[in-house]
């Protein structure tokens, strides 16, 4: 037996069981496991066999901790027990569970560590082993970090293996058949003369088994699902248009509502005049809520109508009230005072600039606000009634909700349920609580009654907590044909001072979301140094779908592709030479292969440019393909290279890099957050296009398996592409952009 065979079952991430061959754990967690969540709640005839397995005569449904927001997280999830559990896959139920500890996220804390992905040393996999431990005992239930697929993926299979072998002690009791005689397959235990004994009969009798001390896990060549092609569990109603999403929810005797709020960030509520909406057709009341007001009445439209007639006296934004003077903050920040981090220093990067004279390379970069725009609006329906909450909406950080509504109402915790919905779309949005809040404080007023209070696209967009707007300046220098020095120094107000201290979790030290995705990329410049400005806070700011990267990967790649060129090197070819990471070198072997390179341009108003960016240890190469027309600059093809370690859904693999495209594009060519009196511009899809339907490029995808770390997809792709576009477009036309979005220099047609 294996040495992880012996080990006692409550020292692994489980908690109720240790693993006997087909995997190794790296690190051991806090001893003691959390509760099982679900054994509180249960009904007559369920059984839950283990946090992520409730079994009743029906069959099994699968608990998918983590928020599905058009990512497929609770089908990939799904998946992992369905494996080892030999359910059907036509016969998979899921459900969020209820919030718990016990779900909390073991690898969200790794991106917060100053350890490169590619830094297997002692410190830095000690370091991610401790960012585990605290993220248990803290409870950390949250969804985020591109980390559904790399934190569960041990803990699902383990609960399905588990509960399998609980549901064959169950059938050999019933039987009386020695239990080594039975197998599994697709929801049934069966014996060796065929007799099929569905999981869901088995119900009563598996509650009683004891968890198992040891579990045999699959072997990747057992797989009958995982690695293969699988539909989706919410695409046909998704197709349909039957999926409840957390604005769809319809409860008796429901209330409708929306707020308005202060557009300036943080700013105070001087006083309003709520007469003329109080008058109004359907209005039930107006009710100061924080920041503002809100309105109830007998439908969404309603309060909106209702909403538009309150007349407000606003208080002044706590921050420079224009982008040009936030602008003017930024370039004020290089300074040591402010100087946040320094996780990269090769070489002398000082005497090879002063070597290279008026040779040196300099150039400076600017990246806008975004805002996260999901389709779906902010939403959230809220009952309180009889001593008891209940909360209807789709979030990212359900145990730091529940704190919220408990300070809010006062309520102990148990009284609280927080019933986690689909989202349409979030991008980091719902990493954020403040709508959640808003309709728990129209559900005080509301007597009982369910409040459903959705927000109107202008109340969102003007209040987002964007992705950070930065300033970088890059200093290089080049000698004999090779990248010899690069000198980035990034400026930019910190997420995790921002964010943490909305919640009351403050990161200590630098933030390393200030240089993520510059500082580093696995390059062997010999003289290189990235250094991070934290500067002072403005517009309060959030997680951005690939956070630090999603902005950092354009400067990077950019200066470096300029940095290429200066020495008349090949773009990719220099990158090769200069990688000096074994995957990430196949990532951007395998780009080139796909893409047939032979260089960067590709005849007269034609151009291709390469990027490439590790990001929560996801190597990724993009090159993308651009023309001249007449009507303006056409993206006619990309192609994507990945490396992941496994690849568990090829189609959903393929959906996620290309949605990623899509979004890194979209927003490089047209989106801005701009600022004037301290509200945003924007507030709007008009106002804020992404890439239309017609510009959408043909895009070519390939997962590399190589690694042997999984890794996760809904992120990583976003970062390269902007800055494949970009040198596309110097490429194609000479014109080299150092500023998003794009279109304040180039027309795309």
């Amino acid at each position: 037996m294996s040495r992880a065979g012996t080990i006692a079952r409550r020292t692994f991430l489980f908690g109720t069981v240790a693993i006997a061959g087909g995997v190794a754990l790296g690190y051991y967690v806090v001893q003691h496991p959390h509760d099982n969540p679900l054994k509180p709640g249960l009904e007559p005839g369920e059984a839950a066999l283990n946090p992520y397995v409730l079994l009743d005569g029906d069959g099994v449904t699968v608990i998918t901790p983590r928020t599905d927001m058009g990512q497929g997280a609770h089908s990939v999830l799904a998946a992992m027990v369905a494996e080892e559990l030999d359910l059907a896959w036509n016969a998979v139920r899921v459900s969020d569970g209820p919030p718990s500890a016990a779900y909390y996220n073991a690898k969200v804390a790794a991106e917060t560590l100053p350890f490169a992905a590619t830094d297997d040393g002692f410190l830095a996999r000690n370091a991610r082993a401790l960012g585990g431990s605290m993220a248990k005992v803290m409870g950390l239930q949250i969804t985020g970090g591109s980390t559904t697929v790399p934190d569960g993926f041990d803990r699902m299979r383990m609960a399905g293996a588990a509960a399998r072998q609980m549901l064959l002690d169950a059938a050999a009791e019933m039987t009386g058949v020695p239990r080594e005689t039975l197998t599994t397959r697709e929801g049934h235990v069966v014996t060796e003369d065929g007799r099929r004994i569905a999981y869901g009969d088995l119900a009563e009798l598996a509650a009683q088994v004891a968890p198992p001390d040891e579990v045999r896990l699959k072997s990747p060549r057992e797989w009958r699902l995982l690695g293969q092609p699988m539909q989706r569990l919410d695409i046909v109603a998704k197709s349909t248009g039957t999926q409840t999403f957390g604005i769809d929810i319809d409860l008796p005797d429901m209330l409708y509502a929306t707020v308005r709020t202060n557009p300036r960030r943080g700013g105070t509520v001087r006083g309003f005049d709520a007469s003329a909406a109080e008058g109004m057709p359907g209005v039930e009341r107006v009710v100061a809520v924080t920041g503002g007001a809100g309105v109830l009445a007998d439908s969404t439209w309603r309060a909106m109508r209702a909403a538009d007639e309150i007349v407000f006296e606003w208080g002044e934004a706590p921050y420079p009230a224009t982008s040009a003077l936030m602008w003017a903050q930024l370039g004020e920040s290089f300074t040591e005072s402010l100087r946040d981090s320094r996780f990269r220093d090769d070489g002398d990067v000082e005497a090879t600039l002063a070597d290279a004279g008026d040779g040196a390379v300099e150039a400076e970069y600017r990246l806008p606000h975004l805002a996260h725009a999901p389709l779906e609006p902010m939403n959230a329906t809220a009952r309180l009634k009889d001593g008891q909450l209940d909360i209807w909406a789709s979030t990212q950080i359900p145990m730091y909700v529940l704190a919220t509504a408990e300070r809010l109402t006062g309520l102990k915790v148990a009284d609280i349920h927080l019933h986690n919905q689909y989202a349409g779309g979030s991008f980091g949005r719902r990493l954020e609580d403040d709508f959640i809040a808003r309709a728990i404080e129209l559900a005080m007023a509301a007597e009982g009654r369910p409040v459903k209070m959705t927000w109107t696209r202008e109340e969102d967009m003007s209040h987002d907590f964007p992705r950070p707007m930065a300033l970088a300046r890059g200093r290089g220098a080049v000698a004999q044909g090779r990248v010899a020095a690069c000198d980035l120094s990034l400026a930019t107000t910190s997420v995790a001072q921002s964010q943490g201290g909305r919640v009351n979790q403050p990161i200590p030290g630098p933030d390393v979301t200030i240089v993520a995705g510059a500082w580093d990329q696995p390059f062997a410049i010999p003289h290189y140094r990235v250094t991070g400005y934290r500067a002072p806070e403005m517009v309060p700011v959030s997680s951005w779908r690939s956070v630090g990267a999603s902005g950092n990967g354009f400067v990077h790649e950019s200066f470096l592709d300029e940095l290429i060129h200066a020495a008349g090197a090949d773009p990719l070819e220099e990158r090769l030479r200069l990688c000096d990471d074994p995957l990430s070198r196949k990532v951007l072997e395998a780009v080139a292969e796909m893409s047939g390179w032979s260089g960067p341009n590709m005849g007269e108003g034609r151009g291709r440019g390469v990027a490439f960016t590790l990001s929560f240890g996801v190597s990724v190469a993009e090159i993308v393909e651009v023309r001249q027309t007449d009507t303006g600059l056409r993206i006619d093809k990309v192609f994507a290279a990945v490396e992941v370690g496994r690849v568990l859904d090829p189609v959903n693999f393929e959906n996620q890099v290309k949605g990623g495209v899509i979004w890194g594009l979209g927003h490089a060519m047209n989106c801005e957050l701009t600022y004037a009196d301290g509200m945003t511009e924007q507030r709007n899809f008009d106002q804020y296009q992404g890439m239309r339907l017609y510009q959408a490029p043909l895009i070519e995808v390939r997962g590399l398996e190589n690694g042997d770390t999984l890794r996760g997809i809904g992120e990583p792709a976003v970062p390269p592409a902007a800055p494949a576009l970009a040198n596309a477009i110097f490429a194609a036309t000479g014109q080299r952009v150092r500023e998003l979005p794009l279109n304040r220099h180039v027309n795309f047609a």
